[in-house]
């Protein structure tokens, strides 16, 4: 599976809100972009295109920025990709090509495991991360 970089900075951005969740407050873009190192200007397209989608909420002014319109309990990887990327694509949907057996064992087990890559994006939810993500930091303080 290839990750793009505009997912992975939508993703970055929601584990960002989802850590900040219970506080009710909305992170600035510009402590978002420096604290991991994601172009600011490249942010703001993003955040934009996820507030149209309703995952995020945007409040202006000083005390301004953006949090999370959902608990993170209900946002799935799964459903920010397909935001970001648009739904997946079959690579080969023309079925008037006459193909072998191993081409047709092949394909179909390659359509298998998008789909179980698909089922597990789905199930993991920003909660999640953000949990593994505590966990993570609680780690390396140890250290």
């Amino acid at each position: 599976m290839k990750i793009s970089a505009k997912v992975e900075y939508a993703c970055t951005a929601l584990l960002e809100l989802a850590g900040q969740f219970d506080t009710g407050q909305p992170a600035r873009i510009r402590s978002i972009a420096a604290e991991h190192s994601i172009p600011q200007r490249f942010l703001v397209q993003i955040l934009l295109q996820l507030k149209g989608a309703g995952l995020v909420a945007s409040t202006r002014g000083a005390g301004g920025g953006y949090q999370l319109a959902r608990p993170p309990e209900e946002i799935t990887l799964g459903e920010v990709i397909r935001i970001i990327e648009g739904p997946p694509t079959s690579e080969d949907a023309d079925t008037t090509v006459k193909r072998s057996p191993a081409a047709q064992v092949l394909r179909k087990t390659w359509a298998e495991v998008a789909a179980a890559e698909q089922a597990m994006l789905d199930r993991v939810t920003f909660a999640d991360l953000a949990e593994r993500c505590q966990k993570f930091s609680e780690d390396m303080y140890y250290i």
